[in-house]
């Protein structure tokens, strides 16, 4: 009786499906601070004399009791001055905006698009979220990190290139794409990747934009709609109107 239950229980055992999961993809942004020697309270910050004149022209869009509405404008201004955004930098528009430094670290750890990491001066952003995906992200993200040795998250030696893996830049239309800074490079094929990077590393600045022949997102056989004049204003309308 005991050999019948052990049998029964080895077969359903051995029949239960075995439950799997795909392991969890850590980003590469940073969300917790620790001080290292080039990011650290100590090191000082300050807005250079021509963007102090932009500070206080962003400030002055915002009325009284609102100004901490320019915190992000003012992150932004802070990164495009130094590269990335150290929490020296973080300090300087919570003071700005007599703030508690605590609520300016909430949105630049939210937004993606603050970089609190040393980061190169061609920041690469390849977008894999679906659409890309389909039209051959993968082969893109690979192109780069073979043209440039480096991988998703690093940067290379000389500081020049950092690579992102993103999720949708909104262009969805014209994938797969890169961004490259604030360049769009868009409908890319793997020597498309390559060329841009190249021009990059010799100085020249590649050309944004489409590089199938597209203006910008229009049908690539042509239009589809909106072909005809627009009618005149009351087109249709009963005669009473």
């Amino acid at each position: 009786m005991l050999s019948r239950y052990s049998k029964l229980t080895n077969l359903l055992i051995n029949n239960i499906r075995s439950i799997s999961s795909t392991s969890a993809k850590c980003s590469d942004n940073l969300f917790v601070h620790r001080d290292s020697p080039e990011d650290n309270p100590n090191i000082p910050f300050e807005f250079t004399p021509e963007n102090q004149k932009r500070v206080k022209a962003i400030l002055n869009i915002y009325p009284e009791g609102h100004k901490r509405g320019a915190m992000i404008p003012l992150l932004d201004l802070a990164q495009r001055q130094y590269g990335w955004l150290p929490i020296s930098a973080m300090h300087k528009v919570a003071e700005i905006l007599g703030l508690p430094n605590m609520r300016v670290y909430e949105v630049a750890t939210f937004y993606t698009m603050f970089m609190r990491k040393p980061t190169g001066k061609y920041h690469i952003q390849v977008c894999t979220t679906t659409p890309c995906w389909l039209m051959g992200s993968d082969d893109i993200l690979n192109a780069c990190k073979k043209n440039l040795g480096i991988g998703v998250g690093e940067t290379t030696s000389d500081k020049k290139f950092t690579i992102s893996e993103v999720e949708c830049l909104g262009a969805c239309v014209n994938a797969p794409m890169i961004a490259v800074n604030d360049d769009y490079y868009e409908d890319l094929s793997v020597n498309d990747t390559e060329e841009i990077l190249n021009d990059l590393k010799s100085g020249k600045t590649p050309r944004p934009g489409p590089r199938n022949g597209r203006y910008a997102s229009e049908p690539q056989k042509g239009l589809t709609s909106l072909t005809e004049e627009p009618t005149e204003a009351g087109f249709g309308l009963q005669a009473g109107l």
